[in-house]
This record gives C-alpha cells, sequence and structure tokens, in this order.
C-alpha cells in the first residue's frame, strides 16, 4: 500500500484509526496482576490482546488496513504473505468487510493456522520452504493478479492500527510508568511509541525482542534495516530477519532502549503467565514478563508497569512442550544418568534413594546394551519431579551419599 516517503505516521492518523476500529476490534482488558506484581517486585498490569477474536492484536493494524482500500481494490482483494497472526486478522476482517483475502503461508505452517485461515474464508496458498519465499510468491501474486499486498508490520496504515492500543493503555492504566513492548518487525512498538511519546512524553517505552531474532536493536545500531540470521525462537511471532523501514525511522527517535531476552527465560515466562494468571500466551506474548524473569529490568522495581500479552495462538501440544521446558528451566524436572549395579535390587535402591529424597519418578529407561564395557553396571536415564533448584542439588547430594554414580550432568530440556 502507498506511503509517505518520510516514513512518518501522524499522531492524526492514530486517532482516525481508533475511529475506523470502534466495534470492528475488542477494547481488551488491561488488569493488574497480583500475582506478576509480587513475582517481578513492579506493578504489572497485563494488556490482554490474546483476547481478540483471532487472538492477537494483529487485528487492530490488519482492520485499518483492510477498511482504507478503494472499491476497486476490495472488489480485487488484498494478499499477504504470512504464516501466523497477521494472516489470521486480515482473514477474519476480510470476510467481515466481504474483501478477499488470499494469504501465502511457506509449506510448514502450522495447520491449525492453515485450517482457521481458511475457516474464516481466505484463500491459502502454500508455497516454498522458508518465509522470504512465500513473501517472493505474494509479491508475484500480487502483480499478476492486481492484488493489492498488505505488509505485516512495515505499512504506514497497520502501524497506525496497532497504535490504537495505546490510547487504551492511557485510560486504564493512566499514571502508568513504563510499558514493555514485544519487537519484531517493529509493528506495534512504532504505533504505540507515536502515540505514548506524544500524549504521556515521560513513560518509558521499552522494547523487547528474542537474541536468537534480534533484528530490531540491529537496525537501530546501524541506523538503516539489516538483515540478520534468525535462530529458532519460542517467540516465532517475533523471529524477523529484517526491520521495516518505516517502523525504525518511527521507533528510533522515540523508544528508550531495547533488551533481549534468551529462551530459557521466554519458557519460564509462559510458564509464570499458565500458572500464576491463567493465560495460556504463545512466546512472543510473553516476551515483557521474560525481561523481567531474566533481570534485564531491575529500573523498574516498584514502578508502574504495562505489559502487552499480545498474542495466545500456540497449538495446544505446543504450549504444553514449553511448559515442560519452562519446569525444567525452573528446576522442577530433572534429568541425569546413573550408573548402577545390574544385579537384583540395583534399581529398586536407587528408587529407594529418589524417594528418600522426595524426587517423584516419571520415567525410568533401562539400558544394558550400550553401558561401556563393565557388565557388571548399567546405565539408567532417569526424570524426577523435584520442587526447585536446591531440590535438585538435594537429590545429588543424596544420590553420592549412597554411592549411586551420575554418569551425566543433568540435562536441561531447552534448546541452545
Amino acid at each position: 500500500m502507498n506511503a509517505p516517503t518520510d516514513h512518518s505516521v501522524p499522531l492524526s492518523d492514530i486517532m482516525a484509526a481508533r475511529l475506523r476500529l470502534n466495534g470492528a476490534v475488542t477494547r481488551t482488558p488491561c488488569v493488574e496482576s497480583a500475582a506478576l506484581s509480587e513475582l517481578t517486585g513492579a506493578r504489572i498490569f497485563c494488556k490482554q490482546e490474546h483476547l481478540q477474536r483471532t487472538g492477537s492484536f494483529k487485528e487492530r493494524g490488519a482492520r485499518n488496513a483492510l477498511s482504507q482500500l478503494s472499491p476497486e481494490q476490495a472488489t480485487r482483494g488484498v494478499i499477504a504473505a504470512s504464516a501466523g497472526n497477521h494472516a489470521l486478522g486480515l482473514s477474519w476482517h476480510g470476510r467481515a468487510l466481504g474483501i478477499p483475502v488470499t494469504v501465502v503461508m511457506p509449506r510448514f505452517a502450522p495447520l491449525v493456522k492453515l485450517a482457521r485461515c481458511r475457516q474464516f474464508g481466505a484463500t491459502v496458498v502454500l508455497h516454498g520452504d522458508t518465509f522470504d519465499e512465500a513473501r517472493q510468491e505474494a509479491d508475484r501474486l500480487s502483480a499478476e493478479r492486481q492484488l493489492t499486498y498488505i505488509h505485516p508490520f512495515d505499512d504506514p496504515q497497520v502501524i497506525a492500527g496497532q497504535g490504537t492500543m495505546a490510547f487504551e493503555i492511557l485510560e486504564q492504566v493512566p499514571d502508568a510508568e513504563a510499558i514493555i513492548v514485544p519487537v519484531g518487525g517493529g509493528g506495534l512498538l512504532a504505533g504505540v511509541a507515536t502515540v505514548l511519546r506524544a500524549l504521556k512524553p515521560d513513560l518509558q517505552i521499552i522494547g523487547v525482542e528474542p537474541a536468537n531474532a534480534a533484528c530490531f536493536a540491529a537496525g537501530l545500531a546501524s541506523d538503516a534495516p539489516v538483515r540478520i540470521t534468525t535462530r529458532y525462537t519460542l517467540a516465532d511471532g517475533l523471529a524477523v530477519a529484517e526491520a521495516g523501514q518505516h517502523t525504525l525511522a518511527i521507533a528510533r527517535p522515540l523508544v528508550d532502549r531495547m533488551v533481549m531476552i534468551g529462551e530459557e527465560e521466554l519458557a519460564l515466562a509462559m510458564l509464570r503467565l499458565a500458572e500464576l494468571d491463567k493465560c495460556v500466551i504463545e512466546g512472543a506474548g510473553a516476551a515483557g514478563l521474560a525481561a523481567f524473569l531474566g533481570g534485564h529490568l531491575p529500573d523498574l522495581v516498584g514502578r508502574r508497569v504495562v505489559l502487552l500479552l499480545t498474542g495466545g495462538n500456540i497449538d495446544p501440544l505446543a504450549h504444553s512442550r514449553v511448559i515442560e521446558r519452562g519446569l525444567a528451566a525452573d528446576g522442577r524436572i530433572y534429568r541425569f544418568d546413573v550408573l548402577i549395579s545390574d544385579r537384583p535390587g540395583g534399581l529398586a535402591h536407587l528408587s529407594a534413594v529418589l524417594a528418600a529424597a522426595g524426587a517423584n519418578v516419571t520415567e525410568i529407561v533401562h539400558n544394558r546394551t550400550f553401558s561401556g564395557p563393565d557388565l557388571s553396571r548399567v546405565h539408567v536415564l532417569c526424570t524426577v519431579e523435584t520442587r526447585d533448584r536446591a531440590h535438585i542439588a538435594e537429590v545429588q547430594q543424596r544420590l553420592a551419599e549412597n554411592g549411586v554414580e551420575i554418569a551425566a550432568p543433568g540435562r536441561s530440556m531447552l534448546p541452545a
């Protein structure tokens, strides 16, 4: 879609977007969390964008862009390359407005999101093994079929739509002192920062991105978009290889600082949100809490802070695996390899030691074949439930005191 050459998105455009979106998207709650406040030491308010109809804030930008198409553009339809929330937002609001939507997804796209886009009436095209290949196909189809391409983040009308969230936050938490914004390509950051810096200039605006996909920090450092090589991250919604030109230019003078978070911190944040606030939140939406849990925001202790829970679209099986990873990072699941005597009672002795230590055994793999040349001993891979890391240390001490040799240290269940 056409964009101003100075990359600006005026505050008036975001105000107009707010009127346009009134009644079309949910005004989500922004509630104080006593549990997260106690956990972090700050007064935490959660903007619950996962309660939007399609499960994420992306509806805001999608609806605003769709609402400004010319009659001819609306008749022909729109296209986007997306394997996630942008595709869902376009599909849902395209159906509501009677605008044909085509979504190009990589072949590895999650089946649940593919199915939901089709359920919402979109035409889904599977092409390529990477997002870049899907984007190239979307560009080709856009030119061939004269469809309007709507970028997931680097589009002024999308940015304006995302920025409407900031008006709600200012009304819901007028005395907020800081806001933590998950950052991928930067559309949300650019939009909310434009509003907040204009209407509440003393508010701290902090961007958070995964260390494995820190394209925005790279762009800020280079003063221009930089293409990086992304690695696997639990925050797949933030796994963008290059920040937008518009988003970078808009956000650069407005954001106070960027914070990078690790995978263990993300897993812990998703676990805490499920346990303490009873929210199923995807990795991108948990990024703000992850920054607290990783110790990156000590200056915000005691302050009133808004976390943006930007989305909750995660497959239940994937969420269960992440929860297990979070439990491992929290010291509540411990896996270790021990050598025991290959005689009657050897396994019973191990079990008795673990029981005495208060560790609940969830899995034991008994391996004779690959236990090495000493035929009198056998490897046993154990997974146990523990209370915390101090309890793990107690289990290790009990094993050592009872002559059980740990052949390999406890394994983290998290990827590097």
